[in-house]
């Protein structure tokens, strides 16, 4: 679930970042692909900390 949540909030904000800076619509599918996939990669790390945690 945090991996989907970093994901998705990636996502919107390389798309209002892209926008900001005045790029078309392939640049914000592109920001918001690559920011997507880095919260994502965080949201595992996240994850797998708080599951090594319970433990």
């Amino acid at each position: 679930m945090i991996v989907i949540s970093a994901a998705l909030i990636g996502a919107i904000l390389g798309g209002l970042t892209a926008r900001k800076h005045g790029g078309k619509p392939a640049d914000m599918v592109q920001y918001a692909a690559v920011y997507a996939i880095g919260f994502a990669v965080v949201g595992v790390l996240v994850t797998i900390m708080v599951h090594r945690a319970a433990l």
